[in-house]
């Protein structure tokens, strides 16, 4: 067997398992096929992660703090995941059990890091 086609079949091998480097491209292609309902779920689940990460060092940038700042995190991050589940995936959220499960799926969790993000990046930046 040739390099060349085993390097195919080994690429063919990783994408039908669910790679990470597949998964991350079928993330930013639109209308993706999943036929893992679990895979999807991992997918908003970090791209949670990734934007509480974003939004709580702008957040500690910038001096803003106390409720507002946590209502407008909530905000984004539920609005950001909405769109991308409904118009750029055009997921059927019925399959999922609804707009609600898929909105609250990894909330928790990148609340947690947005906090810790933001409180680190505010005190480093706005305390002597």
């Amino acid at each position: 067997m040739s390099v060349q086609k085993l390097k195919k079949s080994q690429k063919d091998i990783a994408v039908s398992n669910g790679s990470v480097s597949a998964v991350v491209k079928k993330a930013f292609k639109k209308n993706s096929s999943w036929e893992d309902k679990d895979e999807f779920l991992d997918v908003i689940y970090w791209f949670r992660q990734v934007l509480a990460i974003i939004l709580g060092i702008i957040w500690g940038l910038l001096p803003l703090k106390g409720i507002l700042a946590i209502a407008l995190f909530a905000l984004i991050n539920a609005g950001v995941l909405y769109i991308y589940f409904t118009n750029f995936q055009k997921i059927d959220d019925e399959e999922y059990g609804g707009p609600w499960e898929l909105t609250k799926e990894g909330f928790m969790t990148s609340f947690a890091l947005f906090l810790v993000i933001w409180i680190i990046f505010y005190s480093a930046v706005h305390f002597p």
